[in-house]
């Protein structure tokens, strides 16, 4: 079974059929799903889908580009949720400066803060990183994130950075962009990362794979994924399945 690592089936782009879809994801092979909060809103939402689904976790966290909704207080209750039974995971939280706003010293006060959350409550941090990388890597390295462990959700970054992020043994989300054919420099990442620290994932309902990019994504895509992380380890795809199944249930505590 495939173990979906990072989804967002809280969003409104799943509002008409998803009891449907997510019903059907057994059926083709989807064992297990981490839903990701990343907002207060999506958190709540996350929260609901833990209850009514046995097979989806979820994690408490805000995206950067959320940051300005944050308070004390919020945290607060982030940390009182993390002691859930199926709360596995503080994110996705990180840098996201392709945005102009919130501006980054608001987003590093907050990545600061949530990084130091996921210390208190002793769980793995999940990280979103875009037009970031220095900032990003110099944070986690100073504030010693590899004491949390975590994984680089949607890695998009050298394989001379990755080098970086597996000597702090983080795990890597690989997702829809493998499939791409401008993908080169996450191509030559993915071929480098060892397989065992690889995750497979969607962001779901954002960035489809090949063939079906351009339209919502879901984990009923991540076969294409598994297939391309195959093809750059040079084995079959099944390995790549049961690996990554493997990687995520001990990054997350699971199974």
């Amino acid at each position: 079974m495939i173990f979906e690592s990072h989804a967002h089936y809280d969003d409104e782009a799943f509002h008409e059929d998803r009891d449907e879809l997510l019903n059907s994801l057994a059926g083709h092979g989807i064992g297990m799903v981490i839903n990701v909060g990343a907002s207060l809103a999506g958190c709540r939402a996350t929260l609901e889908l833990t209850e009514k689904y046995p097979f989806i976790y979820g994690t408490m966290g805000v995206h950067p580009s959320e940051t300005q909704e944050l308070s004390e207080e919020g945290i607060a209750w982030l940390r009182e949720q993390c002691f859930r039974d199926k709360v596995v995971a503080v994110g996705e939280i990180g840098l996201d400066y392709y945005w102009k706003e919130p501006e980054p010293d608001l987003q590093k006060k907050w990545f600061e803060r949530q990084l130091g959350l996921a210390r208190e409550v002793r769980m793995p941090v999940i990280i979103h990183s875009r037009d970031a990388a220095k900032d990003t890597l110099d944070m986690m390295q100073a504030l010693h994130a590899e004491e949390m462990g975590g994984v680089v959700h949607c890695y998009s970054y050298s394989k001379e950075l990755a080098r970086e992020y597996l000597n702090m043994d983080f795990y890597f989300g690989i997702g829809g962009v493998i499939t791409f054919k401008n993908a080169k420099k996450l191509k030559e990442a993915v071929a480098y990362i060892p397989l065992e620290r690889i995750l497979l994932e969607t962001d779901s309902p954002y960035l489809s794979p090949e063939p079906n990019r351009g339209k919502r994504n879901s984990s009923l895509n991540l076969p294409y994924i598994a297939e391309a992380v195959a093809e750059l380890k040079g084995i079959g795809s099944e390995e790549v399945i049961e690996v990554t199944r493997q990687n995520a249930e001990r990054l997350f505590r699971l199974g």
